[in-house]
């Protein structure tokens, strides 16, 4: 093993020794009871077995420390047991742990107030869930309601769920399953300055930029126009006249941390409106003040969506998921009758208020940090051929590794919150 890999540093708090299953009756029980799935997605040619978490820490059954660079898949958005969200959860298993929003309970609507107070008129009305594919299912049935209209554009490349309805949504191979989906979902060319036809070294909001050369006039970004035509050349072509919505994150994050021209999503929406459809931001990856600069990544684009949807951070990595629209379309929305059994749990939303409460400097940690991570990594991708990009805000990053920088031909590994994964992607670049 190499010797000069420098050593984590110092760390408090002790955990717990593990005395549990063994790491091969584990493996014997995942092989023949948990979903094949679970197989296929531990990423590691030995598994890990995670046993504690505390903050930025985890421990294995071994007791070997890790760094926590996956955040608990851009999730866990304030630390693992982090004490105060602990102590609201357990305050909340005290006195009450489960009733429905029929019914009239101080924790939700504390809640809700708390977290329609990050966002801007006429954002007010929240709907709760218990994940991010049932926000983006949700807001789909409400966008068609509300507008008459049936058809959703995506970009390609995105991640927006893998339920059913959600697959729809998602524009990335290795999350569709060969079967007949994506009824009325049509994906767009995704305004990659990277990897897409277009591009230059002014394009992102980001400290780091591309290396493709630009010469571009002040204020003026001919990557942002094509990219826009090829919109314009979706919705004259691959859709009817009026549509439901688009769908967009403010940085995509299963497609690999891309970010957009600088004025991307402000024209794509005012299209999309002009067409009857409304916008929709998902902030499943992006919210909670991982971006650094903003508290949602929308605000970065300078653009109000018409619905926000949102999971992962909000519960610091307890299920809870949320969607945020205007009353107006709520309102459409009371045609019928909207149940779901667990959304907006006791424990749920006094964990989720917790984690607001909590944020406190988080957020501009994310900027400090991610931005002084991002300008060393681009020292490392000019200094060596097979680092091709590096991009992102605050702590979403990406770093993008191409097995010929000439050629175009790319291995890429994606950040999410410095989320490391692998894929493999050919592409090839205008010179």
């Amino acid at each position: 093993p190499p010797t000069d890999v420098p050593e984590m540093p110092p760390c408090s708090f002790s955990p717990e020794e593990y005395k549990g299953m063994s790491k091969a009756r584990m493996m014997e029980i995942r092989q023949q009871n948990c979903s094949p799935m679970t197989m296929k997605v531990t990423y590691y040619k030995e598994p890990v077995f995670i046993h504690q978490g505390y903050m930025q820490w985890l421990w294995d059954v071994d007791g070997r420390r890790y760094l926590d660079l996956f955040a608990g898949v851009a999730t866990v958005s304030v630390g693992h047991c982090h004490p105060k969200v602990r102590a609201a959860a357990e305050q909340q298993m005290k006195k009450l742990w489960h009733t429905t929003n029929i019914y009239v309970y101080p924790t939700l609507h504390e809640y809700c107030e708390k977290l329609v107070s990050y966002f801007p008129d006429p954002l007010k009305v929240i709907y709760l869930t218990n994940s991010g594919s049932e926000a983006n299912d949700l807001a789909m049935l409400m966008a068609r309601l509300h507008t008459g209209n049936y058809d959703i554009i995506t970009l390609r490349g995105s991640y927006h769920g893998g339920s059913p309805q959600a697959m729809g949504l998602t524009s990335n191979a290795a999350y569709k399953y060969p079967i007949a989906n994506g009824l009325g979902c049509t994906n767009t060319m995704c305004p990659d300055v990277f990897r897409g036809p277009w591009g230059g070294s002014h394009c992102r909001d980001s400290p780091v930029q591309t290396t493709r050369e630009c010469s571009c006039a002040q204020g003026i970004c001919m990557a942002n126009e094509q990219y826009i035509g090829q919109l314009q050349e979706t919705l004259a072509t691959s859709v009817p006249t009026r549509i439901a919505a688009f769908f967009g994150e403010p940085i995509q994050g299963v497609g690999g941390a891309v970010q957009y021209p600088k004025n991307y999503l402000k024209q794509a929406y005012k299209l999309v409106r002009e067409r009857g459809g409304i916008c929709i931001a998902d902030e499943v990856q992006t919210g909670f003040g991982r971006t650094g600069s903003h508290f949602w990544g929308f605000q970065g684009h300078d653009v109000i969506p018409d619905m926000v949807t949102m999971a992962k951070g909000i519960g610091n990595g307890f299920p809870m998921g949320a969607v945020v629209t205007t009353p107006e379309i709520a309102a459409s929305f009371a045609k019928g009758i909207h149940f779901n059994t667990f959304g907006g749990n006791p424990v749920a939303c006094a964990v989720a208020s917790s984690v607001l409460d909590v944020k406190d400097g988080t957020q501009k940690v994310s900027l400090d940090v991610g931005s002084y991570l991002m300008v060393e990594l681009a020292k490392l991708r000019d200094k060596y051929e097979i680092i091709g990009d590096v991009r992102g805000k605050g702590l979403q990053i990406g770093v993008e590794m191409v097995k010929d920088k000439v050629s175009g031909s790319k291995k890429t590994v994606l950040g999410v919150e410095n989320r490391i994964i692998y894929k493999e992607t050919i592409c090839k670049k205008k010179d």
